[in-house]
């Protein structure tokens, strides 16, 4: 098992590296003076030259790339003054002349507008996205597991066709027309009858620094969020359990005289699970990403609102550290998907 994720995550290493790299590069080869496109044209001296100490935009491309990765590592080299370890909190293993070899937390910088750390920045707007994300998955796997069993076990009947079709319709609206149609009905239309917020975060800061969790604000973010992955997990779990109720293990229990639902549930429902865990952990990660439209048309704070920001006004440090944190995210999930494969299905072997 130690090996295992070891390997995993040497893979998700190289994944990462690839896609800090193409974003790293996409953005710098853009056309123009990276400071003017930051700071406006005609910065001042004084701030050329704070940028171009900070992110080394005066030396050539591939440099720059490795010193931000050599500020992104775990393990790097660092000139060994007070300023670097203040910069870094590093803790030093050996010394190699002017340099140290030290062992830090990953540095993404400064954010170019505010002058704070991109890592504090983005880690507190990460909260509302992860529980925006895992309410929508939540409901998503709920409603799709029953609706998908419902249709399987109703083939060809109406309620199968309805749940089909709905299920096709879902998908196939992208989140942020979802978005904009579930405010417009619920947050307009029946707002008389319904009353829930369509715009305002969902966690409140209260004057004395005490934290109120507002549901009713998630509500229809979570809603509309849940709807793509709820339709393809009612598709995969209707799939998957139409296969396997066709099996001769499961006709052998029913000849047994085993209860219906015990056959159902326990025997082809387990065995159906795999593609809908796949589906499940496949989609909370990219719902991290996909609820930046979510976030921005419901004003939630989270992850997605920030980097929009961040492209707006051009703050490349935050949209690099948002880009290398979903990379993480996806990398970290991918690795769970397989172990609880081999948790929920004694058939298959991490070996």
């Amino acid at each position: 098992m130690i090996k295992f994720i070891l390997k995993k995550l040497v893979y998700g290493f190289v994944v990462v590296f690839g896609v800090m790299l193409v974003v790293f590069f996409v953005f710098h080869a853009l056309p123009g003076d990276p400071v003017e496109e930051i700071m406006g044209k005609h910065p001042s001296e004084e701030d050329r030259k704070m940028l171009n100490k900070e992110f080394g935009f005066d030396k050539p491309l591939l440099v720059q790339f490795f010193i931000y990765f050599n500020d992104f590592s775990l393990l790097s080299i660092h000139e060994n003054i007070p300023e670097n370890q203040y910069k870094y909190e590093y803790l030093s293993i050996v010394e190699v002349g002017t340099s140290v070899l030290v062992v830090k937390k990953p540095y993404l910088r400064r954010s170019i507008i505010t002058d704070r750390k991109v890592s504090e920045q983005l880690l507190e707007n990460l909260e509302g996205t992860f529980i925006l994300s895992l309410v929508s998955m939540m409901l998503a796997t709920f409603f799709g597991l029953f609706f998908g069993l419902i249709a399987a076990l109703r083939k060809n009947s109406l309620a199968d066709s309805l749940i089909v079709s709905i299920s096709v319709i879902g998908f196939s609206t992208p989140s942020f027309v979802m978005a904009i149609l579930v405010a417009a009905i619920f947050g307009y239309y029946l707002d008389e009858f319904i009353g829930l917020p369509v715009r305002g975060h969902f966690i409140e800061v209260m004057p004395d620094g005490s934290r109120v969790f507002l549901f009713q604000n998630l509500i229809l973010p979570a809603f509309t969020l849940s709807l793509r992955p709820l339709a393809i997990i009612i598709q995969l779990t209707r799939n998957s359990m139409l296969e396997v109720l066709s099996q001769d293990y499961i006709r052998t229990a029913r000849a047994k005289g085993l209860p219906k639902w015990t056959v159902i549930i326990k025997h082809a429902l387990r065995n159906a699970l795999n593609p809908v865990i796949t589906a499940v952990t496949g989609w909370f990660a990219a719902l991290m990403t996909g609820a930046f439209f979510i976030e921005y048309i419901f004003n939630l704070k989270g992850l997605g609102a920030v980097t929009i920001r961040a492209v707006e006004t051009k703050d490349f440090p935050i949209i690099m550290g948002a880009t290398i944190i979903i990379a993480v995210i996806f990398v970290l999930i991918n690795i769970l998907v397989d172990i609880i494969y081999a948790l929920t299905d004694p058939r298959i072997r991490l070996s």
